[in-house]
C-alpha cells in the first residue's frame, strides 16, 4: 500500500518517489559491471559483453558469428580472463574458524534477465573439459562454476554478491509507470534522475527510443538485428561489428555507474554489513571448495537437498523482511499499514514491576504504555520487538482504545532495576513490530541417506560425466 501510494505521488509530482531512507543493498567499491547481449532466437548465445570495474576502461568482448561454437567458448575463455582476474584480487585466508575473506567480489548487471544469462552461461560452461571432444580452455569450467555461484548469490534474499541494477533501484524509489516498464535501465532512471526541466514520464518516454537508449541486455533491439547486426555478421567485417555492438551497449554502461553512484548517495542500513559478512563467508567457502578440486554443481538438487535450500531462502526472506524494517521506518510503514506493527509516544514506564514467573521466581517485567494513533491489531500475548532497541522485546499485555501496554521480558539487563537509559523514557517515540527474527523457525528435514521413497529414495553421489555438457538446445 506504500508503495501503491508512492507511485501515485510519482505520477502527481513527475519524479520517482523514495520508498526506503536507507541503503538496503551493499555496495563494493569496485564492482565487476557486466552488460552482455545475445542473439536473438538462439538460447544462450552470447554476442557481446562489456565488463570492467571502471567506467572509464570498458572492455569489450565480441562473437563474430555467435552460431559458431567454436566462437562462443573462444568469447568464454576471454570472458573467463576478466572475471578470475578480477576475483584474484579478493584474497582468502585461512584461520582457526575456516576460509576468510576480508572482501567480497560483487557483480552488478542492467537487470534480472541479466542475471538469467549469468546462470545460463554458468550453466552451459561449467560443465565443459579442456581435453576430450570439444576441448575448451581450462579456464572456461572453472568461470561456469563462479557464474553459477553468481547466479545463486542472486537468489539469496538479502546477499549483494550479484546485483541486477533495475532490482536495486527500485527497493529504494517507486515510479509512475508499471513494474514491467521498471525493467527498462534508461526509462527507470529517467524517473529517477530526469533531466532539469523533463519530468520522469517524458524522460522515461525518451528512453523507449532504442536509437538512443538501445535495450539493456541481453537481447538487442529487433531493427538493429535486421538493420545492421545481420548484414555485418554475414559481411564478416569483425571490426564494423565492435563498433556496431559497442553503440548498443556504451549508453548502458554510462547508466550502470550512474546508478552506482545514486544508490551510493544512500547511507546503508544498519544490518546491510552484517549481511554482506554473510557473503564474504559465502564467496570464501566456495573459493575453498574450488581450490580444492571441488566438483562442478549439479543440474539438479536431490529431493532433501532441494528443500533444503528452498527452507533456507524463505528463512533468508523472512530474515531479511525484518531486517529492512529495523533499518528504516519507511518498510515498517508497510507493517503499520497491515497492523503488524504501531507507532506512538511512550505515555510511562514502570522500570520497578516485578511479577512471580512460572517458576515462583521473582523477575523485573517493566511496563511501557504507549498512545498510538494506528490501527492496533495484534492480539493480547503477541511479542514485539522495537527498531530503537533492537536486543529489547515484550509482549502485548492490553489495548484499549489508543493505548497499548507493553510488558518488557528481555534486553533491560538482570538487575532489579534497569539502568537509566536502557528503558524507554516518557515522551519518546517508539515503534513495535509483532515482525521478529527471532520468531523464524525452519523445518526438521532429514539427511540425503533418508529420502523418503516417495521422493526417490537415497540420492546417488554425483559424478561429472561427458552427458552434462549437451544441452536440450544443442
Amino acid at each position: 500500500m506504500i508503495s501503491a501510494y508512492a507511485k501515485a505521488r510519482a505520477v502527481e509530482a513527475g519524479v520517482a518517489q523514495p520508498i526506503a531512507t536507507v541503503a538496503h543493498v551493499h555496495l563494493s567499491s569496485r564492482p565487476l559491471v557486466f552488460v552482455p547481449l545475445s542473439l536473438a532466437g538462439e538460447a544462450n548465445a552470447p554476442l557481446a559483453a562489456m565488463v570492467g570495474t571502471s567506467v572509464d576502461e570498458p572492455e569489450l568482448l565480441i562473437v563474430p558469428q555467435p552460431r559458431d561454437r567454436a566462437l562462443r567458448f573462444e568469447f568464454a575463455a576471454r570472458l573467463a580472463r576478466v572475471f578470475l582476474d578480477y576475483l584474484a584480487s579478493f584474497p582468502v585466508s585461512s584461520s582457526d574458524d575456516g576460509p576468510f575473506a576480508a572482501d567480497s567480489p560483487q557483480v552488478l548487471v542492467p537487470n534480472r534477465a541479466g542475471l538469467a544469462f549469468v546462470r545460463l552461461l554458468g550453466r552451459s560452461t561449467r560443465f565443459r573439459r579442456a581435453t576430450g571432444p570439444y576441448p575448451v580452455d581450462p579456464s572456461v569450467p572453472v568461470l561456469g562454476r563462479w557464474l553459477t555461484w553468481f547466479a545463486e548469490r542472486s537468489e539469496h534474499p538479502g546477499s549483494s554478491s550479484a546485483l541486477a541494477a533495475t532490482e536495486a533501484l527500485t527497493l529504494h524509489w517507486a515510479t509512475g509507470q508499471s513494474a514491467f516498464e521498471d525493467n527498462n535501465l534508461a526509462a527507470l532512471m529517467g524517473w529517477i534522475e530526469p533531466p532539469p526541466g523533463v519530468s520522469g514520464a517524458a524522460a522515461a518516454r525518451a528512453a523507449e527510443d532504442p536509437l538512443r537508449w538501445p535495450p539493456a541486455g541481453p537481447a538487442t533491439d529487433p531493427t538493429f538485428d535486421n538493420e545492421v547486426l545481420g548484414p555485418l555478421i554475414r559481411g564478416g567485417s569483425v571490426s564494423a561489428l565492435e563498433r556496431a555492438l559497442a553503440s548498443q551497449l556504451e549508453p548502458t554502461w554510462g547508466l550502470m555507474f550512474r546508478a552506482l553512484a545514486t544508490l551510493s548517495a544512500l547511507p546503508a542500513g544498519a544490518s546491510v554489513a552484517s549481511r554482506w559478512a554473510s557473503d564474504c563467508d559465502a564467496y570464501a567457502g566456495f573459493w575453498t571448495y574450488l581450490a580444492e578440486d571441488g566438483l562442478p554443481q549439479a543440474r539438479r538438487d536431490g529431493a532433501v537437498a532441494a528443500a533444503r535450500r528452498l527452507a533456507q531462502l524463505e528463512r533468508a526472506q523472512a530474515s531479511y523482511d525484518v531486517a529492512r524494517s529495523f533499518d528504516d521506518p519507511l518498510v515498517m510503514a508497510q507493517y503499520r499499514v497491515t497492523g503488524e506493527a504501531f507507532a506512538g509516544t511512550v505515555l510511562s514506564v514502570d522500570a520497578t514491576r516485578r511479577i512471580t514467573n512460572d517458576k515462583g521466581n521473582l523477575v523485573t517485567r517493566p511496563l511501557v504504555l504507549v498512545q498510538s494513533s494506528d490501527p492496533v491489531h495484534l492480539p493480547v500475548g503477541t511479542q514485539v520487538g522495537a527498531p530503537s532497541r533492537p536486543k529489547q522485546s515484550g509482549t502485548v499485555l492490553d489495548v484499549t482504545s489508543d493505548l497499548v501496554t507493553v510488558e518488557l521480558d528481555k534486553g533491560f539487563g538482570r538487575g532489579k532495576t534497569p539502568a537509566p537509559g536502557v528503558l524507554p523514557s516518557p515522551g519518546e517515540p517508539i515503534t513495535y513490530s509483532s515482525v521478529l527474527a527471532s520468531a523464524i523457525r525452519g523445518p526438521a528435514l532429514p539427511s540425503a541417506d533418508e529420502t523418503p521413497w516417495t521422493h526417490g529414495g537415497p540420492p546417488t553421489p554425483y559424478v561429472p560425466s561427458d552427458l552434462d555438457a549437451g544441452e536440450d538446445w544443442e
